[in-house]
């Protein structure tokens, strides 16, 4: 026996359970739908609002892989970011009324997947409960994992590794302007 739950967003409707999940989309969507994050080894990523760590090859591979690509993000990770990241398209979730300049503001993420529906691919950077709530329907991760466990106030969702397929690996370790050691890391859904 399993639980269905069922999570509405706009035009897109998620069935899920332990051992299944049906995607009903009743608008066209991006190909591909991706998640770029950067976690601690205890699957940190934020607190105060703030990122835990400053890794500049890191940041190199977050804008080498969105330039000139849509990022989706919740307000409170624009707000720690404090403007549009330049040379992409930015959509910012909000349930309040608010604009924002530079970006395109909608109430949830089936507001903003429905905004890319003619994109190949689009890419979602945080926070948390966008996250979570995109889980189910991304596709591929680009995943960078800082071999650290920090204190936190904002987690990722725990990924279920038997449901990806590590693609692509590589091992950075510590050096003058990086702290500690981490591994670029792409993910697809098998």
């Amino acid at each position: 026996m399993f639980h269905l739950h069922i999570y509405s967003f706009a035009h897109l409707h998620i069935c899920t359970s332990a051992h299944l999940l049906i995607c009903t989309l009743t608008t066209p969507m991006p190909k591909y739908i991706t998640i770029v994050v950067a976690i601690a080894s205890n699957y940190a990523i934020g607190k105060n609002n703030q990122l835990l760590w400053h890794l500049p090859k890191d940041l190199k591979h977050f804008k080498d892989i969105t330039a000139g690509g849509t990022v989706i993000m919740g307000r409170k990770t624009f707000d720690s970011v404090g403007k549009p990241l330049p040379k992409r398209r930015n959509i910012v979730i909000t349930r309040k009324p608010v604009e924002i300049e530079g970006c395109e503001v909608v109430n949830s993420v089936g507001a903003a997947l429905a905004l890319c529906k003619t994109e190949h691919e689009v890419f979602i950077v945080g926070g948390a409960e966008i996250y979570r709530q995109t889980m189910p329907l991304v596709n591929r991760i680009y995943l960078t994992i800082v071999h650290h466990s920090f204190e936190a106030d904002t987690f990722f969702p725990e990924i279920d590794y038997k449901e990806w397929k590590e693609i692509e690996k590589e091992d950075h370790e510590t050096d003058e302007k990086h702290q500690f050691a981490y591994s670029f890391i792409t993910l697809e859904r098998i």
